[in-house]
């Protein structure tokens, strides 16, 4: 297979593209570091890489049009940038930076990829999203809105392009011990419910892209946690959370 990746110079994106390389399928992948993507050439020489952010439509169907060369079999979107903040306390330069790269990140992606995969009739599209997204409530972070809208996003894509013989893919995982999580959070990371190493996170992913499975929701426990909270009013779950935010401040 074909496979290109966005965001997978580093996370779940770069441990997705070791684990397809190993089973010798073609794969590229795209990242806004230059540092990264150079490294990933030295450690992967076999490896395609392309310094692009996909906020740059243009720049990634270049990218991804010069790696497929009219033939791709999957587009995993995994480009994204997380904030700990909650909507209130994220300036307007963060609000931007986050809905262009998760939501917008995707929607191009996706766009580019089905007008490769539809004359062919066949095709994988995979966002990678997150637990986040699935609960509402007023004080969620701009991170939870934006994965919350990559949900929304991949329903329209798949029943759009049903019977069309491309598939799509939803991959919603909770708390990833990735270098991005330690990064925001600390050594506190480890106190994250439900914590999940990357390895685990991959191998979930993997097995679900390869079942064309519509949507996975992991790790168990968050799913049945979040499972719970969704059924209470948006006013509760807001105030359970601001509470949470107050004892951590503490």
């Amino acid at each position: 297979m074909k496979i290109f990746i966005t965001g997978g110079s580093s996370g779940i994106g770069l441990g997705l593209a070791k684990k397809y390389l190993e089973q010798k399928h073609e794969v590229a992948v795209c990242g806004r570091s230059e540092e990264k993507i150079k490294k990933l050439q030295e450690r992967f020489p076999e490896l395609k890489t392309y310094k692009v952010d996909v906020k740059d439509k243009l720049a990634l169907k270049r990218a991804v049009e010069d790696f497929a060369k009219e033939d791709l079999d999957m587009m995993i979107a995994g480009a994204g940038v997380y904030y700990g903040n909650l909507s209130k306390e994220l300036d307007q330069e963060g609000c931007i930076h986050s809905l262009d790269t998760n939501l917008a990140g995707v929607l191009h992606a996706f766009e580019i990829a089905r007008d490769i995969m539809l004359p062919k009739k066949q095709g994988h599209l995979v966002a990678i999203s997150s637990i986040a997204g699935l609960l509402e409530y007023r004080d969620a972070s701009v991170y939870s809105k934006s994965k919350r809208a990559v949900n929304y996003l991949c329903e329209a894509y798949r029943e759009a392009l049903r019977g069309t013989g491309i598939y799509v893919t939803n991959i919603l995982p909770g708390y990833i011990a990735t270098q991005r999580l330690y990064d925001v959070n600390g050594e506190t990371m480890r106190k994250k419910p439900f914590l999940l190493s990357e390895e685990e996170a991959v191998n979930i992913s993997i097995q679900a892209i390869t079942e064309k499975r519509e949507r996975i929701i992991f790790p168990r426990g968050m799913k049945i946690a979040v499972s719970i909270l969704s059924k209470f009013p948006k006013s509760v779950i807001n105030f359970l959370f601001l509470l949470t935010e107050k004892r951590k401040a503490m």
